[in-house]
């Protein structure tokens, strides 16, 4: 049988990780980890965050061409796909 890792609580509430779940997880010094609450225990995941961008390193994904559109024309083109999905329907 398989024998479970505990750790225990220091008094300033501070855990230690056993090293063969660090290991397994790749969890190196200095990851942040998300502590949620599940009920009847807590769920210890990575962080994740995402990678810095600027505009420049994405405006290329973006499919329009054409002339910049003002807020009126934006507000005119959500109305009219709101219509036709919604108020449009048979």
């Amino acid at each position: 049988m398989e024998t479970i890792p505990t750790t225990r609580m220091s008094s300033k509430g501070q855990i230690i990780i056993p090293k063969p779940l660090r290991t397994l997880y790749h969890w190196a010094p200095g990851t942040e980890l998300e502590v949620i609450d599940v009920g009847d225990g807590l769920l210890l995941r990575p962080r994740v965050t995402f990678p810095v961008t600027r505009l420049d390193d994405v405006v290329g994904c973006l499919p329009y061409t054409g002339p910049a559109l003002t807020d009126d024309d934006i507000a005119a083109a959500l109305a009219k796909g709101v219509k036709e999905q919604w108020l449009d329907r048979d």
